[in-house]
């Protein structure tokens, strides 16, 4: 009896031994297969850094770059670009949009240009899934405000009150003989019309204010439903019970030392598994990006603390002022699938080994010494009609894919319909003209393969040794 007990305390023994071991190792989250996060941000300057890029955590802390790092969306409409992007959830959520400043300094515009002479609209996505969206449309929010110069920095967010979403951005315009910037919100339901601006938040004197962002609070934390970041020479707290209601003073950032010349572009995100909130400031005045600050009470100015040093990682890309999702398990697996790491490619002619498929003007065709060289460039994605077959995306113009209409190339925007997915993918074969190389199939015309014709890029059926030259393509970096 006495070894058997002793054989007993020694297993119980080893057992919590590992258990503890356990607990030290187990992270912070409740699970790790909670869903995480996705940030919608810009990253920099130039027509490439001023697009739509996604971002993904685990804990909200740590940052992996969706798509390699490469964009997400590109606006083709108004400016040509986009900043300040922020995400927006349907109560459904059944529908999304992406709203955005339609602004690209230093593709022809200057910061003087865009401040009294900017873009009155918004830029505008929409999806019913997170992954396949709209092409970008304008919406005209600033036209009807006297003397609106601009609109920058757009927010929303759904009021049950009205049961509709209210949209918020900054102008800048003459109010009482003082121009600057001021926020003004209107009313919508589907980001295509609004109702008349009105002004929303004005700063006394010649203070101007240009982000702000709301973010709702649980019940019983805190006094206020509704609490909200604003950059207006400092970081300014407020807080409310109503969204279009009056908003209390609750202090700002500066006993951190974070005051608005330093950082800008408030993003607020709640963490999933605690009470806790991160508020990331974008630190424009030195270059660096995004930078979290933690809170378990957003109402309150006190308990914002800086991270400590080591604890978060923003990933390969700087990233700027956009906005933070927390994805449902559903939402996560689709918008991972979308934006794999996937390698960037070439397609190299067989035939004329200095040429590569190309599109300009939308027109697909093989070229030598292409420029720019991203005309030239493509993820091949795993096709859109399924498994075992490919699809070519344009990494300067995400969302657009080689597709074949009436026998012809173009690169065309994903609209979602089974007809696009099959006529813009492709069965991986091997080369006609040398089996070391590659050929591409139709998926709906078996007896069709992509070939160059006079350096146009066509689908033909192969009979001729010319035509399989022509229809064979290294797939190179």
């Amino acid at each position: 009896m006495p070894a058997v007990l002793a054989r007993l305390a020694a297993i119980l023994v080893a057992a919590c031994l590992l258990f503890a071991s356990q607990a030290v190792t187990t992270p912070e989250r409740a699970s790790a297969a909670d869903p995480g996060y996705l940030m919608t941000h810009f990253i920099g300057e130039g027509a490439t850094g001023q697009q739509i890029y996604f971002s993904h955590s685990t804990d909200g802390l740590h940052w992996n770059d969706l798509n390699g790092g490469g964009m997400t969306l590109r606006s083709t409409v108004g400016t040509r670009g986009v900043r300040d992007p922020a995400l927006v959830r349907s109560p459904g959520g059944d529908r999304y949009w992406i709203i955005a400043t339609d602004l690209c300094i230093g593709c022809g515009q200057s910061w003087g240009d865009a401040t009294s002479n900017g873009s009155r609209h918004l830029v505008v996505w929409e999806s019913t899934d997170l992954v396949t969206w709209s092409q970008p449309r304008l919406l005209n929010v600033a036209g009807a405000i006297p003397d609106g110069r601009n609109a920058w920095a757009p927010e929303a967010i759904w009021n049950p009150q009205t049961n509709d979403y209210v949209l918020y951005w900054a102008t800048n315009a003459t109010v009482g003989g003082v121009l600057k910037h001021r926020i003004y919100y209107a009313r919508t339901t589907d980001f295509r019309t609004i109702t008349t601006p009105q002004l929303y938040i004005d700063r006394p004197g010649t203070q101007g204010i240009i982000d702000t962002q709301i973010v709702e609070v649980p019940a019983g934390v805190g006094t206020y439903r509704y609490v909200r970041a604003s950059g207006d020479g400092q970081i300014t707290l407020e807080g409310s019970n109503s969204i279009l209601g009056t908003w209390t003073a609750l202090g700002n950032l500066s006993g951190i030392g974070l005051t608005g010349s330093q950082v800008e572009g408030p993003m607020w995100m709640k963490f999933r598994d605690r009470d806790e909130w991160a508020l990331y400031l974008d630190q424009y005045a030195s270059g660096r990006g995004y930078l979290p600050v933690l809170t378990t009470g957003p109402a309150t100015s006190g308990s914002y603390r800086l991270p400590a040093s080591g604890s978060y990682d923003m990933g390969g890309t700087k990233k700027r002022h956009g906005s933070i999702l927390n994805l449902t398990a559903a939402e996560e697996s689709r918008v991972q699938a979308r934006w794999p790491n996937t390698a960037i490619n070439r397609l190299q002619s067989f035939n004329f080994q200095d040429r590569y498929v190309r599109h300009t003007n939308f027109d697909v065709r093989i070229d030598a010494n292409v420029s720019p060289a991203q005309d030239a460039q493509f993820r091949p994605r795993t096709g859109l009609t399924g498994s075992g077959t490919v699809s070519f995306e344009s990494v300067n113009f995400p969302g657009y894919f080689l597709r074949h209409s009436g026998f012809d190339f173009q690169l065309a925007h994903d609209d979602g319909t089974t007809q696009f997915a099959e006529d813009a993918t492709f069965r991986h074969v091997a080369g006609l003209a040398d089996s070391a190389w590659s050929s591409f199939q139709s998926y709906n015309h078996a007896d069709r393969y992509i070939r160059h014709y006079a350096f146009q890029l066509r689908l033909d059926p192969i009979t001729t040794a010319t035509g399989r030259n022509d229809a064979t393509f290294r797939v190179t970096s």
